[in-house]
């Protein structure tokens, strides 16, 4: 760790630049330039607190304010449709410490809580928005629930059926597992299938985030 905010930028092909924080999983944003895509991540230091506050990291966040780009990566067709990340950086293939990953798997477990936290806030309607084509609260949440066993547990092979990781005991129980999983391959030097590890959980917390910052956003009472 520096008191830098280590930023990765994947630029793609025409119209998208996504800005990564590479320390603080669940810290990415997208803008139409390299400035735009930075100026939108630090616009969202303030909203990222909550999830440091959960994780112990107040201090070392409060730090972190000189921006300092550690790798700008080609993108892909992807990175300008969806505007998330698609192409691991070079520095993410270097296997995590056992603190390092200690302290980036703290900070996946806040950002599950700060999801929960919103979920149980929010009402079930939701203001419209050029998001998630107007999916609910309930929607909102099926999405984000089943979609980290379909497209990210899956890669360390944990696999959890959809109706298992809808009730809270399943919940709790798939994401134990999903961590204890993250932390054997990260041990034992394997790939999550194409990924590398950092960027599995960088991934995961961008999930996460993005739909608890959308709930938030839609929040007809705010």
């Amino acid at each position: 760790m520096t008191d830098a905010l280590r930023l990765i930028l994947e630029i793609g092909k025409r119209r998208r630049v996504v800005a990564g924080a590479m320390d603080w999983p669940g810290l990415d944003r997208w803008g139409t330039s390299e400035d735009d895509a930075i100026v939108k991540l630090l616009s969202y230091l303030p909203r990222y607190a909550g999830v440091v506050e959960r994780a112990g990291l107040r201090s070392a966040f409060a730090r972190a304010r000189e921006v300092e780009v550690v790798e700008r990566v080609p993108g892909s067709s992807s990175t300008d449709f969806w505007g998330i990340a698609h192409v691991p950086s070079s520095i993410e293939q270097i296997l995590l410490t056992p603190s390092d990953l200690k302290r980036r798997l703290g900070l996946l477990r806040a950002c599950w809580a700060y999801f929960d936290g919103v979920a149980a806030r929010v009402p079930p309607d939701l203001r419209p928005g050029p998001r998630s084509v107007g999916r609910s609260r309930d929607q909102i949440i099926r999405h984000v629930y089943i979609n980290e066993p379909e497209q990210f547990s899956r890669k360390v092979e944990v696999r959890t059926p959809p109706d298992v990781v809808m009730t809270a005991d399943g919940l709790a129980t798939h994401r134990e597992r999903y961590l204890g999983a993250i932390r054997a391959y990260n041990d034992d030097g394997k790939l999550a299938r194409t990924w590398p590890i950092q960027f599995l959980i960088r991934r995961t917390a961008h999930h996460v985030m993005d739909h608890a910052w959308e709930m938030e956003d839609r929040d007809p009472s705010e």
